[in-house]
């Protein structure tokens, strides 16, 4: 029976972390200048996104502004019991989720797409075009987009009334005032605006992919489609992975731009196009209750780390290399 001397332990253990310091401070040394070039980045990153975190403690509170957030009454999790207490909230919630899914699936699916068939591209200067045509949306405010949305759905100057629907003999619609035509418009103009985001981003995938595949591929006798999906697609997976991960985290968020105000915030589509965004915006932060607000804002995050972590979890069992971390 052997006995393990504590002071020895002891000592091992000081030895090992007096070591790991030393090898810290070595790195630090050796590396120095490259720490300085990101002290920047880690001090925006520290103010803007880990001090707020402290504010979560208002998603459990009533505040009251003259007593102060510290000073204000805990109230537990009644805030959150609100949130989720009635049908508008069950309504809201069932939209934000069906439309992210939507649009994580389409914008897959149709951004590879787009990006496959612009590097199959001949003339170069044409793929250019179609490229910065494609990404120009991305950089108009929603506003803008509400809108240009606007002069096409209006109903008396709209584009569609005036223009397209008499063309192939139909009536007027009243498409601020008739909520089951909201869910492929907003899909079309949430597609419109952001799809050449991340065509780009799987275009530079593409075009990062060795050429000499392809020649391989071909002597083989490979077909295009073959080439694409055995070479292309696999060789992208690790950013359309990424990408898609990015997404699912936010798929509690909804885009307030998009359905605020293209919609106009009219309370007749209310019952396809409310969103937690939009429905926290009307319910609490338009009396002041930042309370629920918080609460929701709490109950967003929340989710979206859930979603990534278990998401990431599968990947892993599919494939290491692929995971995010």
């Amino acid at each position: 029976m052997s006995v393990t001397n504590p002071s020895v332990s002891l000592t091992v253990r000081k030895t090992s972390t007096a070591g790991k310091f030393r090898a810290f401070f070595k790195t630090v040394r050796k590396y120095w200048v490259f720490y300085i070039m990101m002290l920047p980045a880690i001090i925006i990153l520290v103010i803007n996104n880990y001090i707020p975190m402290l504010g979560t403690i208002i998603a459990f509170k009533d505040v009251n502004y003259q007593k102060g957030i510290l000073a204000s009454d805990w109230v537990g999790l009644d805030n959150f019991k609100y949130l989720f207490a009635t049908d508008t909230a069950t309504r809201m919630i069932r939209n934000t989720l069906a439309y992210n899914t939507a649009f994580i699936l389409l914008t897959l699916v149709i951004s590879v797409a787009f990006a496959v068939m612009f590097n199959e591209m001949r003339n170069r200067l044409l793929s250019k075009f179609h490229q910065s045509a494609m990404f120009l949306p991305y950089f108009l405010s929603w506003v803008v987009v509400s809108y240009l949305v606007y002069g096409f759905l209006s109903t008396d100057h709209g584009f569609v009334n005036k223009t397209l629907l008499p063309f192939f003999g139909m009536q007027p619609i009243e498409w601020y005032s008739d909520a089951k035509y909201w869910p492929v418009i907003l899909i079309l103009v949430k597609l419109w605006k952001e799809i050449g985001y991340t065509t780009v981003i799987y275009m530079a995938g593409i075009l990062g992919i060795d050429h000499e595949y392809y020649e391989a591929a071909l002597i083989d006798g490979a077909t295009k489609w073959q080439q694409i999906r055995k070479i292309t697609i696999p060789l992208i997976a690790p950013v359309i992975i990424v990408m898609t991960l990015l997404q699912i985290g936010r798929i509690f968020n909804a885009d307030f731009g998009l359905f605020f105000q293209v919609t106009r915030n009219a309370g007749a589509l209310y019952s396809t196009t409310q969103v937690i965004d939009t429905y926290v915006y009307q319910t609490f932060l338009a009396i002041g209750d930042i309370g629920m607000s918080s609460a929701a804002g709490l109950v967003q995050s929340i989710v979206g780390f859930l979603l990534i972590f278990l998401a990431n979890l599968l990947v892993r069992r599919i494939s290491k290399e692929d995971a995010l971390f």
